[in-house]
Parts: C-alpha cells; structure tokens; sequence
C-alpha cells in the first residue's frame, strides 16, 4: 500500500516545504485529515494547516508528499491511483 493510499490519522507528520517560511519544520501527531486541510498535535496544541500550501512527510518517509496534489476527502484519496512521476 502506498504511502498516498494509507491513513494518515495517528501518524506523524513533518511539514518540509511550504511557501510561509513559519510552517517548515513544524511537525506533530495528525489528528484529522478533511478535504483542504490536516490538524496535528503539536506542543499539546492543535495546529490545522491548509494542505495546499505545504509539501510533507508522513512517519519519517522518503516520499514527500505535495498537499496540492492530495486535495480529496480521505476517503477518496484512499482508493485514489496516484502517477509517481
């Protein structure tokens, strides 16, 4: 299973590029996940970050994964094939 196709509820998740320079690096357990937007637990704090304006990854992986293109209700983005190019 891809790392696109699995949940990303209870995994943790590091931002690792975005276009504000305040949200790199940041990271935290991923609490929700809707259609736009990813809530993480981080500092005992809730942080919702809009996901097309960061590029991630999830339980230290070598994939980064670019919010813009995961813009679908988790559910859809389950079943979704994504072109690894």
């Amino acid at each position: 299973m891809s790392i696109y196709n699995s949940t990303w509820i209870a995994t943790e998740l590091e931002v690792v590029t975005s276009p504000d320079s305040g949200l790199m690096g940041r990271s935290g357990l991923v609490l929700d996940e809707t259609r736009d937007t990813i809530t993480i637990l981080e500092d005992n704090q809730e942080v919702t970050f809009g996901k097309a304006s960061i590029e991630f990854t999830i339980d230290g992986s070598d994939v980064v994964i670019n919010g813009a293109k995961v813009g679908q209700r988790p559910e859809d983005r389950v079943h979704r094939k994504y072109r690894m190019a």
